[in-house]
């Protein structure tokens, strides 16, 4: 049994939650195959809900958040990670029912883990997270129903979050002409220096009435959802495709049928959580090479425990802006 400090959220009256950081013991943790010290971890938007209370997250508190954790194991019962392995956990259950990397320790199945590649270390990996994840797996999806730069300008939605800046310099990298779409009009040259050609603001998808609005984006990916979904939709070239991994705006799209059945517009579901190790290892692989975003690397933003209330907030109110990774020496 080894003591440690997790940041956890705490019911306080009803409707009313509260983080700080306590101590705990490696015997307070579930069951499971890997013990992890976990160095680092990284902020994302369903942290921000889980210390808010959303049950829709998180069922019962006390609770540790921190869907993504990376660090070395120190207990295992696996053949495929044994003690002294490095590795990355992202997803599952991991931060939402089950203590998660706001701890200095998770211990959780062996088949939730991925081997660090060997270009990264832990902090490195945290600054990509699920975020970067998340990113990649929707730039493949992309990728494989054929998008290609010489097709026109491929817009990004929620430019300046975790997902959106690392889709930005992914998409650049890979030569596409970047249309950056952000409320956020002062992180312009930010945008820019990521690759972004042109950044416009979140007015461009005020809904109007048309059911159809003149082609101008060859695909997208979008990282808010709800109403700005439902109007980028209409902008599309025939034939082009449309990434969706968030709900920022809200969760229901307000849309008619008319992209799809006229202009034969692709609209693909990403999901980061349950979806098969090798899809994240390859997606991991791609991120430590060809993939590699050292503009947003460069830019991460470290904190302690100590400060994830006021960045978690941010998070909720739309402020937070690239990549925050958690590191527990801090």
């Amino acid at each position: 049994m080894t003591a440690f400090q997790a940041w956890r959220v705490h019911e306080v009256a009803d409707g009313q939650f509260e983080g700080r950081v306590d101590t705990q013991d490696t015997s307070d943790l579930p069951a499971g195959e890997v013990l992890i010290r976990v160095s680092h971890s990284s902020l994302n938007y369903k942290d921000a809900l889980s210390a808010s209370g959303s049950k829709a997250v998180t069922r019962e508190y006390p609770h540790t958040p921190g869907i993504d954790a990376a660090g070395e194991v120190v207990e295992s019962s696996s053949e495929a990670f044994p003690a002294g392995s490095t590795v990355i956990v992202t997803g599952y259950d991991l931060g939402m029912n089950t203590a998660g990397g706001f701890g200095e320790y998770i211990r959780v199945p062996s088949d939730w883990c991925i081997a660090m590649p060997s270009a990264w270390d832990a902090r490195q990996s945290m600054i990509y997270g699920t975020a970067g994840l998340t990113a990649g797996l929707s730039v493949n999806k992309l990728l494989r129903m054929g998008l290609a730069p010489d097709q026109g300008p491929v817009a990004v939605t929620g430019a300046t979050g975790a997902v959106g800046t690392i889709a930005v310099e992914i998409l650049a990298g890979l030569g596409f002409d970047v249309v950056a779409i952000s409320g956020k009009t002062d992180q312009a040259d930010h945008l820019k220096s990521l690759g972004a050609t042109d950044v416009v603001g979140r007015d461009r998808l005020e809904p109007g009435k048309k059911p159809l609005e003149k082609p101008a984006f060859a695909g997208a990916l979008d990282t808010v959802g709800g109403e700005p979904l439902a109007e980028l939709l209409k902008h599309i070239k025939p034939g082009g495709s449309v990434s969706c991994c968030g709900l920022v705006a809200g969760p229901k799209i307000p849309a008619t049928v008319f992209p799809f059945i006229l202009r034969g517009v692709n609209l693909l579901g990403v999901d980061s959580v349950e979806i098969p190790l090798s899809e994240k290892a390859d997606v991991w692989s791609r991120l430590a090479g060809d993939w590699a975003c050292p503009k947003t690397e460069a830019s991460a933003r470290d904190l302690g425990k100590s400060g994830l209330g006021d960045a978690l907030g941010r998070f909720l109110k739309g402020d937070s802006v690239g990549s925050l990774v958690l590191d527990h020496s801090l």
